[in-house]
């Protein structure tokens, strides 16, 4: 496998080396990539399961990949690298529940919005045990707080859109 393979993998192809805010970038792939399945028809199965398979890809490359990257960026869970975002976005996407029929492009526009917004807020502080299992070793610890994260705002989109709204 290139290196240019194993970088456009875990950089997003080039999206984690933008500034400012890199990891911001590749939460915003994942929402960009939902919001446009949905806008153009998409079932919401069909989005349930392509955010699934986005979480399982970019897992097993930030797994796979991630001794790699800290060797190549000098450092242990690099800022370009951001797989690991977009898996921990698509986590806090998968099991919204969209509206695929009508006219739910606001109540979707809200929902992604809420998700994006949750999965930053737990993705940049990091509150226990976020911050503990960064500690894991290579591309577990690149990867395993993002999906923390996910799951956080995933409960945060659950409660606001199911219990709240």
């Amino acid at each position: 496998m290139s290196a240019a393979f194993r970088g456009g993998m875990l950089t997003v192809m080039g999206l984690g080396r933008l500034r400012p805010a890199p990891g911001t970038w590749g939460s915003a792939a994942a929402v960009c990539f939902c919001l446009g399945m949905l806008w153009s028809g998409a079932s919401g199965s069909v989005v349930t399961i392509s955010l699934l398979a986005v979480i399982v890809v970019f897992s097993i490359a930030c797994v796979a990949l991630g001794p790699w990257a800290e060797k190549h960026f000098g450092r242990s869970d690099p800022p370009q690298v951001v797989a690991d975002e977009v898996a921990g976005q698509a986590l806090a996407l998968v099991l919204a529940p969209w509206h695929t029929t009508g006219d739910g492009n606001l109540w979707n526009l809200a929902m992604a919005g809420t998700a994006f917004a949750a999965f930053r807020f737990f993705d940049i502080l990091k509150p226990p045990p976020i911050q503990q299992i960064q500690r894991a070793p290579a591309g577990w610890g690149i990867l395993l707080d993002d999906l923390l994260a996910g799951a956080a705002a995933l409960g945060v989109v659950q409660l606001v859109f199911r219990v709240l709204v």
